[in-house]
């Protein structure tokens, strides 16, 4: 059986650590908790230790634990260790060594993995303070999950910063306990792997985003559109702001907040859309991620159309939108190094992907199953292809926070070598 020491941090999200303790037993993980003096603040250790049925560790300075020194075997005695929620204080703690309660000392000490699970109010998780601490966290090997986008505990309070879900969660420590993790089982790219003191990998880059539906208007009441949620789009956006980038969003109507510290121009439809992505060029990468309608209503009418007692349905002629990752990817002084499309399918996934990529001219395309079986519109999470020139990788299924890192990062090693070989 695998064993998993569960730090629990000092947030409002550590009652979500009852529900990954349950997950975690049900796939036959044995949970250890450790729980900060914060964290008994929200949850008391008698919860956490009804669930994991064990007893929780909560005092560095504990006599019956520390006789045998405690900290040093559940350090060692476990397969992996997670920290969540990962407050902006435990990641500084963290960062700097410090060794002063129960769940530093354990960290300090170990020697297997750790998976941290951030989560804090946005205005903190972009601190520069944060960013530093998480940079020298994943330098020295530590992998993370999250945080992701959305509402805060704090009413009116929205960004990057949510913990991670626990379905998340457990896939992500199911990945790394399985044998091999790190190779395809785990997309190995999503730890940095830079210097200590390394630049953000996206620093001085301009990274163009597209996300959401398009809206074509038929008359004032009625348009065409899709099903496209926006999350994903967002999700990049916001990915390409952590790793440094200077952003640009051109989203269509979605109901998700925007991600922090990005520059959103919103539109309608896609020529609006088009003229918005030219406008924001030049930049090193354009992911087009938008769900652009692929028609309009060839006239739309001024008033709305009225249905009529025994009257046919009235005809609605189509015209066709402009293409834009075909008009962005078409060579030219504009065209960003780095060209990513969008292939949403229904059938043969990668042979469409294929074709879409050649005829487009984009760079790269990702590709994913999008029938009505899959339930990806509006998801969490995805199951996703990305076609280069030279290669198909099919990912296992990620959150879509997890699929934006992870094609970031991927971009960013791209252009990176571009300038070592120009």
């Amino acid at each position: 059986m695998k064993r998993v020491l569960l730090v629990i941090g000092g947030g409002i999200a550590a009652y979500k650590c009852l529900d990954l303790i349950r997950r975690l037993q049900e796939r036959r993980i044995a949970v250890r908790c450790v729980m900060t003096g914060a964290a008994q603040a929200f949850i008391t250790p008698l919860a956490v230790g009804a669930i994991s049925n064990e007893r929780v560790a909560t005092d560095l300075f504990d006599l019956e634990g520390e006789r045998e020194i405690g900290h040093i075997r559940m350090a060692r005695e476990t397969d992996l260790i997670v920290v969540a929620p990962a407050t902006a204080d435990l990641l500084a703690r963290m960062a700097h060594g410090h060794a002063d309660d129960l769940a530093t000392a354990v960290l300090l000490a170990t020697r297997v993995p750790v998976l941290v699970a951030p989560a804090m109010n946005p205005a903190m998780w972009d601190h520069p303070a944060t960013r530093r601490n998480v940079a020298r966290l994943e330098a020295d090997g530590i992998a993370f999950i999250g945080p992701n986008a959305g509402e805060m505990a704090e009413k009116g309070e929205a960004g990057v910063g949510r913990m991670a879900e626990v379905s998340e969660l457990v896939a992500r420590i199911e990945n790394l306990l399985t044998p091999g993790a790190g190779g395809k089982g785990e997309i190995g790219f999503l730890s940095i792997s830079a210097a200590k003191g390394a630049r953000p990998l996206l620093a001085g880059r301009h990274v163009l985003v597209t996300s959401g539906p398009t809206h074509e208007p038929i008359d004032p009441v009625r348009y065409i559109a899709n099903r496209s949620s926006g999350k994903q789009g967002h999700a990049i956006a916001a990915a390409a702001h952590r790793l440094g980038a200077r952003v640009t969003l051109i989203s269509g109507p979605v109901q998700i907040p925007v991600p922090e510290g990005v520059e959103v121009r919103h539109v309608e439809t896609a020529s609006e859309m088009l003229d918005a992505v030219e406008a924001a060029l030049p930049a090193d990468i354009a992911v087009l991620a938008a769900a652009v309608a692929d028609w309009r209503a060839a006239e739309p009418q001024r008033g709305k159309i009225k249905k009529r007692p025994d009257a046919p349905p009235p005809a609605l002629a189509l015209a066709e939108n402009p293409d834009i990752l075909a008009t962005i990817a078409k060579p030219g002084p504009q065209r960003p190094p780095l060209v990513i499309g969008f292939a949403a399918e229904t059938q043969d996934v990668i042979g469409s992907a294929k074709a879409k990529r050649t005829a487009k001219a984009a760079d790269w395309i990702v590709a994913n199953d999008v029938s009505e079986a899959r339930h990806v519109f509006g998801a969490e999470r995805n199951t996703v292809h990305l076609l280069t020139a030279d290669n198909v990788e099919s990912w296992p299924e990620l959150s879509k926070a997890e699929i934006a890192e992870a094609l970031l990062r991927r971009a960013a090693q791209h252009l990176a070598a571009r300038r070592e070989t120009a």
